[in-house]
């Protein structure tokens, strides 16, 4: 029963740590990254679908992106959606493709992703240690109910502490690569 509850808490501090790592994808670098889009919905024949649902993201360059939209005549729902959004990005369409050029982040931008990385870094550990307060509680329910005993809790917190401490190391690793990715000019 204890096994279960550690192995639950590690895939559920795995899974916290994916979620870290796909929000700071979000955040924009000075490089085009198609994921950089993933949040945008357009409309669609009156219902809100996903950008890649309706479009092909692709990357022109190291600092365009191209958008090939699936439907000429969805074209300029496409690029409004894109204007929008809260990206600050201005489409050109070509025909039926929308190129996006990123522009240059200036240094005072790059510090305010930074702060917004970091704050995305510390939601991921707090994620995993409420993780951890569960899993420990979920044991001493158990020693509670006579099921196991003060020495099986004890080892059971150790090992469920190593694995807070092993995510929440590799929360920092993202950190520490997102921050340097977004430092390089």
């Amino acid at each position: 029963m204890i096994n279960d509850i550690q192995k639950d808490a590690k895939e559920r501090m795995g899974k916290c740590v994916e979620a870290t790592k796909t929000q700071m994808a979000k955040v924009r670098t000075g490089r085009a990254h198609p994921s950089l889009l993933d949040t945008i919905y357009v409309s669609y024949y009156g219902s809100m679908t996903p950008l890649k649902q309706v479009a092909n993201v692709s990357i022109d360059d190291a600092r365009t992106l191209a958008v090939t939209v699936f439907d000429r005549t969805m074209i300029s729902a496409v690029e409004k959606a894109i204007m929008t959004s809260d990206l600050g990005l201005n489409p050109m369409s070509a025909g039926a493709t929308i190129r996006i050029p990123l522009p240059m982040l200036t240094e005072e931008r790059r510090r305010d992703l930074i702060k917004v990385v970091r704050a995305e870094a510390e939601n991921g550990r707090i994620a995993v240690r409420n993780v951890r307060r569960d899993a420990n509680s979920d044991v001493k329910t158990l020693e509670k109910e006579k099921e196991c005993t003060e020495d099986d809790v004890r080892r059971s917190e150790d090992e469920i502490q190593k694995a807070t401490d092993a995510h929440i190391k590799m929360i920092d690793e993202i950190l520490v690569a997102k921050e340097a990715e977004l430092m390089e000019i």
